[in-house]
């Protein structure tokens, strides 16, 4: 939209079914963009939108938000009996920092604003008292933003939210500060979505602004009419579609016990285990004091940041995970929120401490496999494609390409820089096609690529490289991106092991011979 690229549009952010709101993206990669463009425009830098700099300029702003997480984790950990230097070591060192919190994830605006909103939330001691709890407003915003981000935040903001109201009730103020601290709290929840709604109107909308203001005699209450009859509300519309389990299961379904068995211990290792741990072993005592010792709890009210610290974190961390695995769909990334939580239970009590060379281990092998592995040749793949496809010209007539990319994840076409009224760049994502059909549009392509000024890639990895020799086309160049591991087409072990290695671990580039 800014810089008036050609890419994929995602179904969720189509006018026909819009279900995620465009003010972050606007708000994050959006703004990188338009400075690119900036420059460009000003002569300051001509050349400085490519597939690098589309790339890298999201990542470099996501990083450096990134460290509202360290923010929020040295300012929560005195509040929550944990060393805040170790929590720190223990959140840098986390793959799941260096890797997802550095890609621009709608889950990475989710678990920045998780963290903000424990911020605000938990109270510093001051002369070994409690501090008065947060106003509301903050509080308000920080959760309607983030329901709009991903409505799954509301899942994240229940116990912290659950937490503020209990210190208001417990502060021991006069009804009047009560309901002045919820009221002050839902005015700017309703002020904030009245913007998101607004912003996300006008987007999805903007075919029929423009016809509006082309007519002279368009009031601003016309534009204001026709914003009622098309208001959009993008997170019921995703709450509406993910709460059909139909429409979940063409996304990929698995039992509802992968957060807490597969993906938690995928993300955060030996720090989830023990967090399970000792979430049964609070379960269980509060089961004996409750049909045993009820007079153990007589007089305590609320709940003592102190005392009760360990406890609320596992809360804060299995109440989510508990909502979360509700959902038939369930993706590791869904969860990388939960760092903050856990990080400071795991350095409260020096938890951690005697797992140190497995925490350390685990989070190496980790950065390395979701970091550079991990369907790691697609990015450089495209850097390489637009480089190719913006060499200079030998002939005074455009070249034709056609790039066809089989089992791999999708392509981002923006990172191909190819501009919308540029009709000479094909773009086919095969996705997981069968042998077949693979083969049978591959030779489609090659029967009508005889011109001269036509070229046709292929891009496939190592393990099913042999899938393309049985079609009846032949190549001439072929170029290997090291490493690629793809899940879905793994490399068997023996190949691991000979000669051959690399090409398993690798994505290929042919090119198509035309003779």
């Amino acid at each position: 939209d800014i810089l008036n690229l050609q890419v994929y549009y995602p179904w969720e952010f189509l006018p026909s079914s819009p279900c995620r709101s465009v003010v972050f993206p606007l708000m994050t990669s959006g703004v990188t963009y338009w400075v690119m463009k900036s420059l460009r425009q000003l002569d300051v830098c001509s050349s400085c939108i490519n597939s690098y700099t589309l790339l890298v300029s999201p990542r470099l702003l996501f990083t450096m938000l990134s460290f509202i997480l360290d923010y929020s984790v040295y300012r929560l950990a005195p509040c929550w009996e944990a060393d805040p230097w170790k929590a720190l070591v223990l959140l840098a060192g986390s793959y799941v920092t260096l890797v997802f919190y550095t890609r621009t994830f709608t889950n990475t605006l989710e678990g920045l604003l998780f963290a903000l909103l424990m911020v605000l939330v938990s109270s510093r001691k001051s002369g070994g008292s409690l501090a008065e709890p947060t106003s509301g407003p903050l509080i308000g915003i920080v959760t309607t933003a983030g329901f709009f981000n991903r409505p799954t935040f509301l899942a994240f903001a229940l116990m912290p939210l659950l937490y503020w109201a209990g210190l208001i009730v417990d502060s021991q103020k006069g009804i009047k500060t009560v309901i002045n601290h919820f009221l002050k709290l839902v005015l700017c929840a309703c002020f904030t979505a009245v913007v998101f709604i607004t912003a996300d109107t006008f987007y999805f909308t903007s075919t029929g602004l423009d016809h509006l203001y082309s007519i002279k005699k368009s009031s601003v209450l016309d534009v204001i009419a026709h914003l009622n009859e098309k208001m959009i509300v993008t997170p019921f519309n995703f709450l509406s579609y993910n709460l059909n389990p139909h429409n979940l299961a063409l996304h990929g379904s698995h039992p509802r016990v992968t957060h807490f068995t597969v993906n938690g211990i995928m993300l955060f290792g030996i720090l989830h285990i023990l967090a399970i741990g000792a979430g049964f072993k609070m379960l269980k005592k509060y089961i004996y004091q409750l049909f045993w010792v009820k007079s153990y709890c007589h007089g305590s009210s609320g709940l003592s940041v102190r005392s009760e610290g360990s406890p609320t974190l596992l809360l804060f961390y299995f109440v989510p995970l508990s909502f979360l695995s509700l959902f038939t769909h369930q993706e590791p990334r869904f969860l990388i929120p939960l760092i903050v939580p856990l990080v400071l239970f795991s350095t409260s009590q020096s938890r951690a401490v005697k797992w140190k060379p497995i925490i350390i281990l685990f989070n190496v092998l980790g950065a390395l496999l979701f970091g550079c592995l991990h369907q790691g040749g697609l990015i450089p793949c495209l850097l390489r494609l637009e480089q190719l496809m913006r060499s200079p010209e030998p002939s005074s007539h455009p070249r034709h390409y056609t790039l066809l990319f089989a089992h791999t994840y999708m392509p981002p076409r923006s990172l191909l820089n190819i501009q919308k009224r540029d009709t000479h760049i094909e773009v086919i994502d095969m996705a997981g096609s069968e042998e077949e059909t693979l083969c049978q549009t591959v030779e489609q392509r090659a029967n009508n690529s005889t011109c001269n000024d036509r070229h046709v890639f292929i891009i496939i990895p190592g393990t099913v490289r042999a899938t393309i020799t049985k079609c009846a086309v032949s190549f001439k160049n072929e170029t290997l991106i090291f490493p690629h591991l793809s899940m879905e087409d793994p490399p068997q072990i023996p190949f691991l092991f000979s000669g051959s290695w690399r090409s398993q671990l690798g994505l290929y580039i042919l090119q198509l011979d035309r003779d």
